[in-house]
């Protein structure tokens, strides 16, 4: 399958920190990703390399087959929607769908006004007095309008209610089965990553700890809970990712190659949370698994 986004020992520092450091990751083209992990992993500074807002410090990115922000027709490759869904207070709707059309040489006005239209904006009525929801709406109405080959969104939906986060994500969705988009969407909300996405990738500490298709990753993770075991004795084909133990009783969550049979394990099954979850918090120096990312990529 070929990538859409693709870094190499990506890495921006801002002084003496690092916002992002030794990131090697691959994200599928034709796919809604889910880019997940905890503040501080390089989520928001990994997109805006790749819409090149920011030039890296070190490594290599590369989006839609060229580098990012180089010239205007790779620009035109990419949508971006920012967290805070920034728009132009005093410019009206209808001001901003110009200035698309004026800015964006693949711009669509026919999709543009059918969808200011169906979502009811007056295209008179300033950006600054719509609802946060509104506002949203409207930046990801410029987003699709440009139509990118890739559309990014930085945790678009933070601050909105949770009616108006549902309007905005089956929007999104309509748009992505309409347009045929590929898009990744950071986020917290890891139920609506399940609910739209069809790929996850957890992020932390600026590297990739797991990704895959995430009925696939749903699929072969497991919590097994038995008697006291020492979790090294485990087949080759079954991976801790973490591991709990009281005085008699073990905890563990696996990825397994192939089905548990093994008796002596009580097998659950387990969420996309639960195990976006596992991968966050599990020992910061444990050993990186790329497999599925491997496997789903070749």
């Amino acid at each position: 399958m070929s990538a859409v986004l693709r870094a190499r020992g990506l890495g921006k520092r801002y002084k003496q920190r690092w916002a992002l450091r030794n990131c090697d990751l691959d994200v599928p083209a034709g796919r809604v990703v889910g880019l997940v992990g905890p503040n501080g992993a390089g989520k928001s500074t990994l997109l805006k390399l790749a819409c090149g807002m920011l030039t890296p410090t070190v490594g290599t990115i590369e989006v839609c087959g060229g580098r990012p922000a180089e010239g205007v027709d790779q620009l035109a490759k990419v949508g971006f929607v920012a967290q805070d869904t920034p728009v132009y207070t005093a410019l009206s709707v209808a001001d901003h769908l110009a200035l698309g059309k004026r800015l964006n040489p693949n711009w669509d006005d026919a999709v543009a006004r059918d969808r200011i239209r169906r979502l009811g904006l007056d295209p008179g009525q300033r950006a600054g007095k719509l609802s946060g929801g509104q506002r949203a709406q409207l930046a990801l109405t410029l987003g699709i309008a440009k139509r990118p080959e890739l559309l990014v969104l930085d945790e678009p939906v933070a601050a909105l209610d949770p009616l108006a986060r549902r309007e905005f994500m089956q929007d999104l969705m309509e748009a992505v089965a309409e347009h045929e988009l590929s898009v990744v969407l950071s986020s917290h909300l890891v139920s609506d990553v399940e609910r739209t996405c069809d790929y996850v990738i957890v992020l932390v500490d600026s590297r990739v700890q797991v990704a895959g298709d995430i009925d696939d990753l749903v699929a072969r993770h497991h919590r097994l809970t038995g008697p006291r075991r020492d979790p090294g004795t485990l087949p080759a084909g079954q991976h801790v990712i973490t591991a709990g133990h009281t005085e008699r009783q073990t905890t563990l969550l696996v990825r397994a190659d192939t089905p548990v049979h093994d008796p002596s394990w009580t097998v659950g099954p387990l969420g996309l949370e639960d195990i976006v979850l596992a991968y966050m918090t599990r020992p910061a120096d444990a050993v990186r698994d790329t497999r599925p990312t491997l496997e789903v990529l070749r």
